[in-house]
């Protein structure tokens, strides 16, 4: 089964990163490294794809992201729901896709489902690399938007529709949210359809994460910083 490397010593030489057709959902508070932990995650290797669901940034802050930490743009798509509502206009291709709020769940889904559809057709970019199924990393930025315009119940059928899809491409999802802005009912549902979790702590400026949901990896926690995409374990 094909394994995606985190670039993270502590858990590749114990898993060989994560399993196709898992999910983990990132939990952190605001003002931590969680969406650089997160593109870091989900930063294609080569002969793989990735795709971003953004609700807070648009597409070419996206892209910019992205190119920064040595992502290739023509592997990465992103699902955009927040220019259209200034840009009414703006067209689809086949890497960049937009719906017209946060609120268009519905939207989001066909537009994930056709960049995937592109993906395994070998339409989304040049140089495919022949891998079948194309490995496919996923990231939701953020789940915490999606809790602000839609009910829990909503939210949580449509993340069991995006989860699901996931697993049955052999893809790894991530999806990041606020631990501090949501009861402990609301975190608890969403774990409900994660493989595991990523959790973020910051104390004194530092940040510390741990995962739960690898078999055979501690789940003690570890300080990191993110240096040019790539996460680092520090003493």
């Amino acid at each position: 089964m094909y394994n995606f490397k985190t670039g993270i010593a502590h858990i590749d030489a114990v898993s060989g990163g994560f399993e196709a057709g898992t999910n983990f959902l990132i939990l952190a508070p605001p003002m931590s490294l969680a969406e650089e932990l997160a593109y870091s995650l989900t930063r294609p290797l080569t002969g793989e794809y990735a795709i971003v669901l953004s609700t807070n940034d648009r597409a070419a802050e996206v892209v910019d992201a992205f190119k920064v930490i040595g992502g290739d743009k023509r592997y990465v798509g992103t699902i955009d729901a927040i220019t259209k509502s200034s840009s009414p206009g703006i067209a689809d291709t086949n890497r960049l896709m937009f719906v017209a709020s946060p609120t268009d769940l519905t939207g989001i889904g066909i537009k994930f489902s056709k960049m995937v559809e592109l993906i395994f057709d070998g339409d989304f970019s040049d140089g495919e690399s022949g891998l079948f199924p194309p490995p496919v990393r996923f990231c939701v930025n953020s789940v915490s938007t999606l809790l602000m315009y839609r009910k829990l119940e909503v939210l949580y059928q449509f993340l069991h529709v995006l989860t699901s899809k996931l697993k049955k491409i052999d893809g790894v999802g991530f999806y990041l949210l606020n631990k501090e802005s949501f009861d402990d009912k609301t975190v608890s549902l969403i774990k409900q359809l994660m493989t595991g979790v990523i959790e973020v702590k910051v104390e004194q400026n530092v940040h510390s994460m741990r995962v739960q949901g690898i078999k055979g990896l501690s789940s003690d926690w570890l300080k990191f910083s993110v240096q040019k995409g790539q996460v680092v374990i520090t003493p």
